[in-house]
């Protein structure tokens, strides 16, 4: 079995989205998406902290400290790009003007709950950002996520045992051994890693799976 890296399920979910869209990009692992946009399109990533047309990590020693990203990580700015105050930002995200908000998850249920700002845990400060106004405001929710916790747990649950977000917003989950969509039969894999089955699959995630009958290797 070949899991993807964190830098390869940023490229897999840069690729599909279409061309022309407005994409916000969460804090953390979705932020390596503004690394990818494939050949020959143009994607408008957007910043809760206020950045409309976000570019790559530039190279190191080119960091400019006054270009941050929602993550407080160096970004680049791409042709056209636009900064404003943060409220404006979160204006966009709760208008209804992002068409696909990438986040990270702590949890998906089969329903497509989403919970990634709190575990309940006194020792892990929670994190509420701007999650809860994309999953209200954004037309589409994408999930970017290892597949299983590090201590080997389903992350991918038939009910969220953590804090949700959101309920019943999510409609794709990327990890680094499938790509699922949120359906209303269920989660059906779209994609899975080389060397993986769907037994095994099955066996990391807490919820049934169902394998579509056009389902392809999970390949970047």
């Amino acid at each position: 079995m070949a899991p993807l890296s964190r830098d390869q399920i940023a490229a897999r979910a840069a690729r599909d989205i279409p061309d022309g869209a407005y994409v916000n990009l969460g804090i953390g692992l979705p932020t390596l998406v503004a690394n990818y946009v494939p050949p020959g399109r143009e994607v408008i990533y957007h910043s809760e902290n206020g950045i409309l047309g976000m570019g790559p990590a530039p190279p190191p020693g080119r960091e400019n400290p006054d270009l941050i990203n929602a993550s407080k990580q160096h970004v680049t700015l791409a042709p056209g790009a636009a900064i404003f105050h943060h409220t404006d930002a979160f204006v966009m995200m709760r208008g209804g003007h992002i068409e696909y908000a990438l986040l990270g998850g702590m949890q998906v249920s089969m329903t497509g709950d989403l919970a990634n700002w709190s575990t309940d845990d006194e020792t892990f400060p929670p994190a509420v950002g701007g999650a809860m106004d994309l999953a209200a405001g954004a037309k589409n929710i994408w999930v970017l996520m290892e597949h299983t916790a590090r201590d080997g747990a389903p992350k991918i649950l038939e009910r969220c045992t953590y804090p949700l977000t959101a309920p019943a917003v999510v409609s794709r989950i990327y990890t680094n051994l499938a790509v699922i969509d949120v359906t209303a039969e269920g989660l059906v894999v779209r994609e899975m890693a080389p060397g993986l089955d769907l037994a095994a699959l099955q066996g990391k995630t807490g919820a049934p799976l169902r394998l579509a009958n056009d389902w392809r290797p999970l390949t970047v």
